[in-house]
């Protein structure tokens, strides 16, 4: 159970990290290109943020997550200078893709019938227990 500070920590620092990644995007030029900061999550000594990035499209989210992991102390910096006011230190950021748009995806197609196991016995063997 995140804290009140965590919880306020986590939207500053989401908040920021949003204006800095969209204006990198944007600074690069770089087009049909969309990155959302879906949760920031804090630990209870404030000193690792783990940061939740859905990247639009799916196909270029590997290497736009490995490149955002490897300019890691530069969006760090960039972050220290937003946040010098309101924060002593600025936690160590870890980036994870978030994948729970597609999960809800899959979800819907289920539940919408696309999926329908009496017109295609094959998703049967998926759905099978162990």
């Amino acid at each position: 159970m995140e804290t009140n500070r965590q919880k306020k920590i986590g939207g500053v620092l989401q908040q920021d990290l949003v204006d800095i990644l969209q204006g990198e995007i944007r600074k690069n030029g770089i087009t049909n290109l969309v990155i959302s900061v879906s949760k920031v999550s804090v630990t209870t000594d404030l000193s690792v943020a783990s940061v939740h990035l859905s990247i639009f499209p799916q196909d270029k989210a590997a290497e736009t997550l490995a490149a955002i992991r490897s300019n890691g102390p530069l969006i760090k910096h960039d972050l220290a200078q937003r946040v010098k006011m309101q924060l002593r230190k600025v936690p160590n950021l870890t980036f994870y893709l978030d994948d729970s748009l597609d999960y809800i995806e899959k979800i819907d197609n289920a539940l919408s019938g696309k999926e329908n196991p009496i017109t295609n016995p094959e998703l049967l063997a998926r759905r099978k227990k162990f």
